[in-house]
Order: C-alpha cells, then structure tokens, then sequence
C-alpha cells in the first residue's frame, strides 16, 4: 500500500460517471482507488528491496532503550527481537502493529488519519503501539537514501527517549519529502529531532553518523522477507486491518482499537 498515487483513466471514468451522487461515497471510492493504486507500486518497490537486501547481512549495532521514567503508570518504550519501536503503558490491552517507510505516501496518508488516535490511546494507557520503520523506498529519493536515514533516526530518536516518538513520527510524515526528490539532508533530520525535544548532541551524532544503518538494512529484510507485500501494513491484536476506510479516513482506527481493549 505504499509510493506515489499514480492517475487511473478507469478511475476517473467511474468517478465521472457518479456526477451528481452523494459526495461522502464519492470520497470513499477516491480513497479506495488511490489505496489499490498505490499497494500495485509498492510490490514492485518491495521485490526490489528484497532483492538489494541481500547484500545487508551485518547486523550492526543494536538499537535499544536504557532511560525509562519513574512512574510505573507512564509511557516507556522498548526495542523488540524484531526490531519494532514499540511505545506504550504497562497494562494495555489493545495491541497495535504498524509496518510503513517514511518516504511511502500511503503511511503519511494512514499517520494523517490515525496518528493522533493511536497516540491517545498509547497516552490514556489503551494500547501500545509496535513500529516496524523499514526501508525499501531508497531509490524514490535521488541516490540520497532518504528511507534508510528516516528508519535510522527513528531508531536513534525512540532509542533516546520514546516518550517523544510519536510526536517527532508526526512531524517526520508532515515534512516528508516527495518521491523522486532528494530526501530531506540530514541537518534537516537533525533539526526534526529537535524540535520534537531531542537536544542531545548524541542524538545528532546518532542521525549523521548512521549508526543503525546496518540494523535498518536488516530488519528490513528480516519483516520483507516475512511475507508483508505492502505499506502501511497494520495489525490490531495480531489481526491484519485491510478496510481503506479504517486505514485512510480520519479517526477510522479509533473504533478498532477501543473494540480490541475492551
């Protein structure tokens, strides 16, 4: 479900031809149309991300999280085996699994929609949320990677203090960069993290050093190679979510989740 939404003459035709019906539908099959679009391209960016992942095979150094707060009721984070960000409160029910790139359209479209719901829920101590940051879409940012160095900065951002995450993931897809352009440079980057109260001169250092690069091109192989086809991919409690309209319209996944915590 992932790169650019490209124009479909069938899709123009149906919509033309729904001129004059309720508007609300209308919305809904442009959305559909655009998410159908969209996963076609990213199987093919994947097939070539599983095939350049090969030469990837040192894992590097691994990320992890060693600052936790106090307060046994607050929001902690963690690393997993699988290399997930996963962010939430001791306790919660529902479980929430995201697998996206930050150059992929598709993903600023679903964290657009969601990302103030699933950060609610994280906050209110409903659900945790698991990122899998992968990176296939390296050759949609003019030879400058930008995939890779969004993945690695997620680690070094989470990994400092995944209090912030979720408000620096929000910025990231707010500023993300357009596919074929040159990505956003790594003082950019730098400047994200910022903002979002990362100020440590080791989280710079972490961001232009690279330093999970290795890791990033690993777990990307590892979570490809485990049979995803498509970005965003989600799951609530281990259940994939494949509606567009829990996906893609606004709030759409704040039922499911208050439904998976209860």
């Amino acid at each position: 479900m992932n790169s650019e939404v490209s124009k479909n003459p069938r899709g123009k035709n149906s919509l033309n031809a729904m001129r004059g019906g309720d508007r609300t539908r209308t919305i809904l099959i442009q959305v559909g149309v655009a998410v159908v679009l969209i996963a076609l391209i990213a199987a093919i960016g994947i097939s070539i991300a599983v095939k350049q992942s090969h030469k990837n095979d040192v894992a590097g150094p691994t990320p992890s999280v060693t600052a936790q707060p106090a307060s046994p009721d607050a929001v902690t984070g963690s690393i997993t085996d699988k290399g997930e960000i996963k962010i939430g409160k001791p306790g919660a029910k529902a479980d929430i699994r995201v697998v996206a790139d930050l150059q992929c359209p598709a993903c600023k479209m679903f964290e657009s929609a969601n990302g103030k719901a699933i950060e609610d829920a994280v906050n209110a101590g409903t659900a945790s949320v698991r990122y899998n940051i992968i990176a296939f879409l390296d050759q949609s940012s003019g030879g400058t990677r930008y995939s890779s160095r969004g993945a690695n900065a997620a680690y070094c951002t989470a990994t400092a203090d995944p209090t912030k995450f979720l408000p620096w993931l929000t910025t990231m897809y707010e500023q993300q960069p357009p596919e074929g352009g040159s990505g956003l440079p790594d003082d950019k980057l730098v400047q994200i993290a910022q903002a979002a109260g990362y100020t440590d001169p080791a989280v710079a250092e972490c961001i232009t050093s690279d330093k999970y690069d290795a890791y990033v091109q690993k777990t990307t192989k590892d979570v490809l190679n485990s049979g995803i086809k498509s970005t965003p991919t989600v799951y609530v409690n281990d259940k994939q979510v494949t509606s567009s309209q829990v996906l893609m319209q606004p709030d759409g996944m704040r039922a499911a989740i208050e439904a998976a915590a209860k």
